[in-house]
């Protein structure tokens, strides 16, 4: 399970260094891909098969099914790591997510979510606005 949150740079090459208890989780090999909010999703493998089999599960002929394969697989990467713990990220991924040179990198149970430091500090306050809601709507009990 993905979970924390670890503030790290990425540099000029696009390099970004993943904290060592995410890397064994995430193994040799693992993708990374746009995500929702403008941020990057990070899957280990096996994961990352499991969605692509919901995702051939959808009806081709469905437009919304059709434009969520693009955004989501066209830009799915597969990545390794270096001999420093670190990942090089494509430069179509990092103007997407807006990667700037600070970053956060967050556990979110069943992935990674890799931001821009500025835009993670926006979500965060705008979310901690509607969180009480969020929660009483995601956890209330269904009679």
């Amino acid at each position: 399970m993905f979970m924390g949150e670890f503030h790290h740079s990425i540099d000029e090459k696009g390099r970004l260094i993943i904290p060592a208890k995410y890397r064994e989780i995430l193994g040799e090999s693992f993708v990374i891909t746009r995500g929702i909010e403008h941020c990057l999703y990070v899957y280990p493998t096996e994961s990352f098969q499991n969605i692509v089999s919901k995702l051939e599960s959808l009806p081709f002929t469905k437009k919304d099914a059709r434009s969520f394969n693009r955004f989501f697989m066209s830009g799915a990467t597969a990545i390794e790591f270096d001999k420093q713990g670190r990942i090089n990220i494509p430069s179509p991924l990092i103007n997407y997510a807006n990667l700037t040179k600070n970053c956060v990198i967050i556990g979110t149970i069943d992935r990674l979510e890799i931001w821009d430091e500025e835009a993670f500090q926006e979500f965060m306050n705008s979310a901690t606005k509607d969180l009480s809601d969020i929660a009483e709507g995601l956890f209330e009990e269904k009679i």
